[in-house]
């Protein structure tokens, strides 16, 4: 979880990893992996466990007031999961904004 107490926590997906292989499409694999990826997330200290990350904040942003949290909240944990997996993404030749159309952004 983040260092700092937040209203919705989750890990930083860190680094894409490859399950072996020849991979042609390294961005496009990231994306997948990215999209798909899950972890625990906390919202006002109750965890949802093992859920796919993406799609739980893109729920939280349509329904804050269904998680407990406000409308800025949720903005600042798609942010924040943008920030790290648009950095993750990156490094293998994607772009954020990729990951940005998710979000109908």
């Amino acid at each position: 979880m983040t260092p700092q107490s937040q209203a919705i926590e989750f890990p930083a997906p860190g680094i894409v990893p490859y399950r072996g292989g020849c991979v042609t499409e390294p961005a496009l694999f990231a994306l997948d992996y990215l999209v798909h990826w899950r972890a625990n997330v906390a919202v006002r200290g109750v965890v949802h466990e093992d859920v796919p990350v993406l799609a739980f904040l893109r729920d939280v942003e349509r329904a804050p007031e269904a998680f407990g949290v406000t409308a800025a909240e949720a903005r600042v944990a798609r942010e924040r999961f943008l920030d790290g997996a648009g950095q993750a993404l990156e490094a293998e030749g994607g772009q954020r904004a990729w990951l940005a159309k998710e979000f109908g952004l």
